[in-house]
């Protein structure tokens, strides 16, 4: 790597607190690129030329542009921290699983009834919370004899499943029941070059999945 990678983000959303995170955490340069949401700057050029969609995070490297927070972890561990993404088709499968769980459920239950209760989005916070427990509790079944999600060490999917989790608080959505999922988060947290994701307050909102 000849310069730093580029984080297009908004501080205070978990899908790009997850790119940042793993970047630190992996020891990944980079640079980060605050975008103006609540001025637009993501809806004009030159960020569209960087995500069509509008949305971040985004990342630079050299020529690519990347954008998805979990397509940009699966990137940077391939291209820079091969260790965070296990090689062999079962273990991959499982990571993929979780990769799959951030986007489907976490981003519809936990970081949906975030965005009701801190952002004011119009969401259905009812069946976001319904979405956070189905999810927490299979987490939590799943860290049963487990201090890691995958491969007994931490990879990109302890990373994807951490930002909205850990602040599911935020969002009305309890992490009392789930001393296994607490436990996860407090191992993230010890790790080398961890950084948390500020505390929200309210505002505007437009990101990826």
């Amino acid at each position: 790597m000849t310069n730093p990678i580029r984080i297009h983000r908004l501080a205070k959303s978990g899908h790009c607190h997850r790119v940042e995170l793993f970047a630190r955490l992996a020891g990944v340069p980079f640079e980060l690129i605050d975008v103006d949401l609540a001025g637009g700057e993501h809806t004009r050029a030159p960020f569209l030329a960087l995500n069509p969609a509008g949305q971040v995070p985004v990342i630079e490297d050299g020529a690519v542009a990347l954008s998805d927070s979990n397509a940009i972890l699966v990137y940077l561990a391939r291209a820079y921290a091969p260790d965070w993404i296990p090689a062999g088709a079962l273990v991959e499968a499982d990571v993929q699983k979780f990769l799959s769980l951030a986007a489907g459920e976490i981003a519809n239950g936990p970081a949906a009834a975030r965005l009701v209760t801190v952002f004011g989005a119009k969401l259905d916070v009812e069946r976001a919370f319904r979405l956070a427990a189905a999810a927490f509790s299979r987490l939590e079944a799943h860290l049963e004899g487990r201090d890691w999600l995958v491969a007994g060490r931490p990879t990109i999917a302890d990373v994807a499943i951490y930002s909205y989790t850990a602040h599911a608080p935020e969002g009305g959505v309890s992490l009392d029941p789930y001393p296994r999922i607490r436990a996860l988060l407090a191992r993230i947290e010890a790790l080398p070059g961890f950084v948390g994701m500020p505390p929200t307050v309210a505002g505007l909102v437009s990101e990826a999945a």
